[in-house]
């Protein structure tokens, strides 16, 4: 079998790398692998040798593949060769040949005779051979030389013309062979099966040394030509070039870099991609592994070192490691390398290492800044007293904080926290939210971890807590791994939602459901009907004659019966309906599911006969009686205030019939419907012909007693019916879009009296506007021209406040929050108008920009010096300062109601104690009265 063996040459340094086959094949010393060109040349014929250099260079400059035949010096044979093989790297950056040479012929161009045994010799070679006696003709040809030229079997010596066997080319070359140039070459011959076989030629000269003169060289008496088939050479090759090019296309896509090191010979090829990185041109650095470790930070290189060596001696499957390297502009880096050996020798040290260098510079400095950020959290939520958790999402342990024990009662080196424990902790009844809340967050469907939940103290009692975290780490394959965040006891403020709700939601005196929420469960009914397709039915009870017993006995005694009449309601309807108090002695009562009004009427038949029953109230039998009033929907209306209304109108019916019996709503009472449609038309025309007034309304500061603001409200001064309530037609001009006009005109007349009020009396006196939700919502730029009015004026935004109901807060569009930003940023301040008469909801006033809360009239109404009275009231004060909030109370109107609301510590008030709307000229007298009375104090 031949000998055979692969090779590397690097033009740079001009040396050879051989294997250890090829070493053998040359008989060197196994360890001896780096040789210089000059000492393998040394080793061939002169002529070898040249064309050996010549098919270096060419190649290189070329990029292409060669192939050559030497003829080694001192041979035990008379002939023996060696081909090379090899081509340009694809894989470098720099001039690399790689190949394989191997021992292919005992045959030397350089024989003095041809033996007339060598046919038969020939015939057995695992090589072609065959010998021309004249550039025209075969003297002999081996088996096997015929098989891959396609020939028959010929006898060794034959007379065969080279004209039938060669082309035009090879021809050539054979005639300069017969003037003594040898030559070697890769010829294709076609196959029957239209493929082609790649023969490896060496043609070497036969001279005849026996007629030799020293004027002249010998002559030549013939050609040898030996051939190696090449074919399954070439095509590992090809296939190999392909594989590693794109091997290389893949990592340079990627943006990494790419190094292919010879440990062994001192070379490194650097990619210019993994150059690029560190801010070089190609040309910047040589090809030396001391280009990269000279640019390694000091701190790094002793590990980098280690982590090489761990793989170098087998002991991992690759060479990982992160390193810091110097940039051409002196800055670092951040690096990952990736490496493996995958080619050793004999001895099994690293012949080849490739890997590639990837710039890690932005995840390290993302690492850095988490770790700050979280150190920086810590410290500062430290400072706040809230508890912090450190949740590893695999095994569910967290590590916590002691103030996180504290909350729950226990100190930090007994107590540790994992989910099992949290869950098994967590209330019965907010199990499912919170869980749901845990697992949306990790399962990408909530953009942040945050609820709200009652844990077990260590006492036994419940407590609530307000959790938010975020994830921190995940797996390479993006699953998280880390999740921190706060934990904070919010049971007091649930108990303070709670009693703020409670009183804002339920009757004080019954218990009862408050009209605000027996407006959200009817909502509910309805819904509930449209979906069941059940009648619904509102029954709208008035108790007759309650204001005479209410003067007569006292309010005490009116309470008492009050309460006792909302009992004696209960017992007359299903759990499942709803019973409620509107205010003074009407109540209300909405009962789902009615399969037919024989039901509602024997209801109501019920309600008159348990409030036609006497009374006992202190002491005394007190005899009432009720008129009922009954809408069915959707027969009698579709909306929930025209339900309302038309029970009510149904009710006045029974009154106006008798008392003390029900009425249905009917067709009849559409006449107010109608009264209100005239109305309608009548406000239109108000609107064009701007009849339409603005009144203003002092805000007085508690503290000082001085009025520093006003309330802007219209007033609708009608032709035939006087002054018409805003309660009255407002909503009509909600519900035409006539608000819209009625805004812009309260708008420009405030800033007309704003700006001349700053310059009479106070340079930051404040007009406020209420603004309904159809005009908040349904803005088409009039914020935009405000703004723009505004600074006509030169005034600041500081000088409007846009007042608008809680209700718009809950609206889950950006639209609001948008708004109330860019009123924030316009300097405009946003007060909270009937504040505990809507949806209240402290995480609405966290949430949104909002500067003032307004008390609604009905909690300063019946203010006294009571606790009960009290409660509420002081509740939403100190809440809103506790949110940074001033706070103004409507409807003052005694003397005791504002000495009671400023001890509260109320910032401003307003209402009839102080003065009612007023017309702009009055309005300023009053207050250039007020100002010259506090200049001649």
């Amino acid at each position: 079998m031949n000998q055979f063996g692969t090779w590397t040459w690097f033009e740079e340094t001009g040396e050879f790398h051989w294997s250890s086959g090829l070493c053998a094949l040359f008989k060197r010393a196994d360890d001896s692998h780096r040789i210089p060109l000059q000492e393998v040349c040394a080793c061939l014929t002169p002529d070898s040798a040249h064309n050996l250099q010549t098919a270096l260079q060419q190649a290189s400059q070329s990029r292409d593949r060669f192939e050559l035949v030497c003829s080694l010096r001192k041979t035990l044979l008379p002939v023996r060769c060696i081909r090379f093989c090899g081509e340009f790297s694809a894989s470098s950056t720099q001039s690399q040949l790689q190949g394989f040479a191997e021992e292919i012929s005992p045959l030397s161009g350089q024989a003095a005779a041809i033996p007339d045994s060598l046919p038969a010799v020939a015939a057995a070679l695992p090589f072609g051979v065959l010998m021309l006696s004249s550039p025209q003709r075969l003297a002999w040809i081996n088996p096997l030389f015929c098989d891959w030229l396609q020939l028959p079997q010929q006898p060794v010596k034959t007379a065969l013309q080279t004209i039938h066997l060669f082309d035009a080319p090879l021809l050539g070359i054979i005639e300069d062979v017969f003037q003594g140039t040898p030559a070697s070459l890769t010829q294709a011959f076609s196959q029957p099966d239209g493929s082609e076989r790649l023969l490896a030629l060496e043609l070497t000269p036969v001279q005849d040394n026996q007629h030799t003169s020293p004027q002249s060289p010998p002559p030549v008496t013939g050609c040898l030509i030996t051939a190696t088939d090449v074919t399954t050479y070439h095509q590992t090759i090809s296939q190999l070039h392909e594989n590693e090019k794109r091997w290389q296309m893949a990592l340079e896509s990627s943006g990494d870099g790419t190094w292919d090191w010879y440990p062994q010979s001192g070379i490194e090829y650097l990619s210019e991609n993994l150059k690029a990185i560190y801010g070089y041109a190609p040309e910047d650095i040589s090809n030396l592994p001391e280009e990269l470790d000279s640019r390694t930070h000091p701190d790094d290189r002793l590990q980098m070192e280690l982590d090489r060596l761990d793989h170098f001696e087998g002991r991992t499957p690759g060479y990982i490691n992160e390193h810091r390297v110097q940039c051409k502009d002196g800055s670092w880096k951040w690096i990952l390398t990736r490496g493996m050996v995958i080619e050793r020798d004999s001895k099994g040290q690293p012949l080849r290492v490739i890997g590639t260098h990837t710039d890690i510079s932005e995840r390290k400095h993302a690492e850095v800044a988490l770790l700050e950020s979280e150190e920086r959290l810590r410290m500062a939520l430290s400072a706040t007293h809230q508890g912090l958790f450190d949740l590893n999402l695999h095994s569910g342990i967290a590590v916590v904080n002691a103030e996180y024990a504290h909350m729950l009662g226990y100190t930090l080196p007994d107590f540790q926290e994992s989910r099992v424990r949290w869950y098994n902790g967590l209330h019965p009844d907010d199990l499912e939210r919170a869980d749901r809340a845990y697992t949306d967050y990790l399962n990408g469907k909530t953009e942040e971890y945050r609820v709200e939940f009652r844990q077990r103290h260590a006492n036994g009692s419940w407590i609530w807590m307000l959790s938010v975290g975020a994830l921190v780490e995940w797996d390479e394959n993006g699953n998280p791994l880390r999740m921190l965040g706060t934990v904070l006891d919010i049971t007091e403020r649930k108990q303070s939602e709670a009693l703020i709700w409670i009183q804002a939601n339920i009757d004080p005196l019954t218990n009862l459901p408050n009209r605000r929420m027996f407006y959200d469960r009817l909502e509910q009914d309805m819904r509930r009907s449209r979906r069941s397709h059940l009648p619904l039915a509102v029954l709208f009870i008035d108790l007759d004659f309650f204001k005479e017993v209410n003067d007569t006995l006292g309010h005490a005694s009116g309470d008492a019966l009050l309460m006792e009449a909302a009992e004696r309601l209960r017992r007359c309807v299903r759990e499942s309906d709803t019973v409620a108090r509107l205010g003074g002695d009407e109540f209300t009562i909405a009962m789902p599911d009615q399969h037919d009004t024989l039901h509602v009427e024997q209801i109501a038949r019920n309600i008159i006969s348990a409030l036609s029953s006497p009374f006992m109230i202190a002491e005394q039998e007190i005899y009432l009686s009720a008129s009922v009033g009954i809408t069915i929907y959707p027969r009698d209306a579709n909306t929930l205030s025209d339900l309302i209304k038309h029970a009510d109108q149904a009710m006045y019916a029974a009154k106006d019939q008798g008392r003390n019996r029900f009425s249905y709503f009917t067709p009849n009472l559409q006449i107010a419907a109608q009264s209100r449609l005239r109305l309608s038309n009548d406000l239109r025309l108000a609107v064009n012909e701007q009849q339409l007034e603005v009144f203003f309304q002092p805000v007085v500061d508690l503290a000082s007693g001085r009025i520093l603001k006003a309330e802007a409200l219209i007033r609708w001064p009608h032709a035939q019916l006087g002054y018409i309530s805003p309660l009255e037609f407002i909503p009509i001009a909600e519900s035409t879009g006539l608000i819209y006009h009625i805004g812009e005109q309260v708008f420009k007349v405030a800033t007309y009296w704003v700006r001349r009020w700053r310059d009479l009396a106070h340079p930051d006196f404040q007009i406020s506007i209420n603004q309904s939700p159809l005009e908040f919502q349904n803005d088409q730029g009039r914020y935009a021209d405000w703004l723009q009015h505004l600074r006509r004026h030169q005034l600041p935004g500081q000088a409007i406040t846009i007042e608008i109901t809680e209700g718009l807060l809950l609206d889950a569009s950006t639209k609001v929050a948008t708004r109330l930003l860019e009123f924030r940023d316009a300097g405009i301040q946003v007060a909270i108008d009937d504040f505990g008469t809507g949806y209240s909801s402290l995480s609405y006033l966290q949430k949104f920009d909002i500067d003032y809360l307004k008390i609604d009239q009905s909690f300063t109404r019946n203010l006294t010096p009571s606790l009960n009275d009290l409660a509420l009231p002081e509740a939403i004060i100190m809440m809103a300062h506790k949110l940074g909030l001033s706070v103004i109370a409507e409807g003052v109107e005694t003397t005791l109601q504002r000495d009671l609301l400023r001890q509260a510590g109320c910032d401003f008030a307003q209402g009839y104690l102080f003065s009612k709307p007023l017309p702009p000229e009055e309005f300023e007298a009053l207050l250039l009265a007020q100002e010259a009375s506090s200049h001649t104090g």
